[in-house]
């Protein structure tokens, strides 16, 4: 059964994981969490969906200029909400749980797969992450790994892409594939397990299904 937890201007939706102990969490619209947690494999973790985030502000690790004519720059306010997560969310939805979990992973998708690469490296929270079409094209940020240590070796880590997402029109975004590569060679130089897929079709195609398998992957190590 789902619990919702509240912190600040940002809602916690708890998808349980059938006895298990792993919990995962994810930046993820409310609408997009049930239908992630409907693909995910009966040996599923907890996941905790966090949704209420500016998606240009909270989930960009540091100001960048707007990646489309019509958008909005990215404020970079990635440490800010990092810092809510490891300071209120986590503990809050663990004294929710009643367990201290046997793995703490994140995940996400796009932009929120950006973050969740960058809040693995950056911290020491977790042991698992997954960036599914993650915007890893986000100025300086193949630098970003490849000048700063992680805090932690990271046990598993699951990188996709369509196959198609670097025909985009935009050159920054047209680099993802040459970037996401680049960010695999970085990881496995630190010591992590990395599974790199290429997926069918271009960065908007079956989301919610590319998530899942990047989950699941998780916990195949």
């Amino acid at each position: 059964m789902q619990q919702i937890l509240t912190f600040g201007a940002y809602t916690v939706r708890l998808f349980p994981g059938e006895g298990s102990r792993d919990v995962l969490y994810c930046p993820l619209f409310a609408e997009e969490a049930a239908a992630v947690w409907q693909r995910l494999p009966a040996s599923r973790p907890v996941l905790a969906a966090v949704s209420g985030m500016d998606w240009n502000r909270d989930l960009s690790p540091w100001p960048a200029a707007k990646a489309f004519r019509d958008g909005e720059d990215f404020s970079g306010g990635g440490a800010r909400f990092l810092g809510e997560l490891s300071s209120h969310i986590i503990p809050g939805v663990e004294a929710a749980l009643g367990f201290a979990p046997a793995s703490r992973a994140v995940c996400g998708y796009s932009l929120a797969g950006l973050f969740a690469l960058w809040a693995a490296w950056q911290t020491d929270l977790f042991d698992r992450v997954a960036s599914v079409s993650g915007s890893l094209w986000f100025d300086g940020f193949v630098d970003f790994l490849r000048q700063t240590p992680p805090r932690r070796r990271l046990r598993k880590v699951y990188l996709s892409l369509g196959d198609r997402e670097k025909n985009a029109k935009d050159p920054r975004m047209a680099a993802i594939e040459d970037c996401t590569r680049r960010a695999a060679a970085l990881l496995r130089d630190s010591g992590a397990a990395v599974e790199l897929e290429m997926n069918p079709g271009g960065h908007f195609r079956d989301a919610a299904a590319r998530m899942a398998k990047g989950i699941a992957a998780l916990y195949r190590v």
